[in-house]
């Protein structure tokens, strides 16, 4: 059952206050002694360890989030085909990511979480299935009408799932959120659309005030923003997607570290601070957690800022 039945729905607690979100799922599983060098990521142990998910979901409720973003990220139909997961199978490993957060939340509760808790269902671009690095680059060479087929049958599993939103996350290009902003059109669910950026552009290289206004008029998105990115790259987008859209904003950076593909390693320290917090909020931010590298500790201090 969806946790709206029961509590507010997301887009009414946006217009509440800040709702804060979860940090990266990968690290939270690193941590526990997951090995993740694997091309499906985090969505490996779907099949292999779903009560580690269910686990590390767990740890950021009891942190402080209110959302929890689900394993299916780097959740394919293409990428589990490459691991020889036929289509019903990876369709049932795409559902039992949002059950498994729903688990989450469920625990959560038993254990004394008395406010409203949400499941995302993540939905990560085309790059992410690449498995390359791509969804730092974008411009992949396909157009908008082959990216929407690719996203589309997975989002209609998501959907069907029952999630409270899709989060349609770092996305690089603003032809594939064009893409996804048609995908999820009559799905049933609202969603939030959030890129990847480099200073002022995507990282494809459009202009951030052209990348959000895509979403501007979508009903189904309820904000738009940005997440695995610098932190010192937060404020100025959130202020551009509140002015060009009038939507909530949502915002979710890394830890400031950068990915190297090539040795599939984080390089670099920290920069995020919980003190920064609060100048993302002033700026239109009203769902605000970490991506890569920020775990626990640092959604418990999102909360405690918020």
């Amino acid at each position: 059952m969806s946790s709206s039945a029961t509590s507010p729905g997301l887009a009414e607690a946006l217009a509440a206050g800040t709702v804060v979100l979860d940090g990266g799922l990968s690290n939270q599983l690193e941590s526990a002694g997951y090995d993740l060098s694997d091309e499906l990521w985090s969505a490996r142990l779907l099949a292999e360890r779903p009560e580690a998910v269910t686990d590390a979901h767990l740890a950021y409720f009891t942190a402080g989030a209110d959302v929890a973003i689900t394993a299916s990220y780097q959740a394919t139909f293409e990428g589990f085909a490459r691991r020889g997961t036929g289509r019903a199978e990876a369709a049932r490993l795409l559902a039992l990511s949002v059950e498994l957060a729903r688990e989450a939340a469920r625990r959560a509760r038993a254990a004394g979480a008395a406010r409203p808790l949400w499941v995302a269902a993540s939905v990560g671009p085309y790059g992410a299935m690449l498995a390359d690095g791509s969804e730092y680059r974008g411009r992949y060479g396909l157009g908008v009408d082959e990216l929407e087929r690719f996203h589309r049958p997975r989002m209609e599993v998501l959907a069907a799932a029952a999630p409270d939103v899709l989060a349609l996350e770092t996305v690089p290009d603003a032809e594939e959120a064009a893409a996804l902003l048609r995908a999820v059109r009559g799905l049933g669910v609202p969603a939030w659309l959030s890129y990847t950026v480099d200073g002022r552009h995507t990282r494809a290289g459009q202009p951030l005030e052209e990348a959000f206004a895509l979403a501007a008029d979508v009903d189904e998105v309820i904000a738009v923003g940005v997440n695995c990115c610098a932190p010192r790259d937060v404020e100025y987008a959130a202020r551009v997607a509140a002015r060009v859209t009038g939507k909530p904003v949502v915002v979710y950076p890394n830890s400031g570290e950068t990915w190297d593909a090539r040795a599939r390693a984080w390089r670099g320290r920290s920069t995020f601070g919980a003190e920064q917090v609060r100048g993302w909020r002033d700026a239109g931010a009203r769902l605000v957690g970490g991506c890569c590298r920020v775990g626990p500790e640092g959604i418990a201090s999102i909360a405690r800022a918020l």
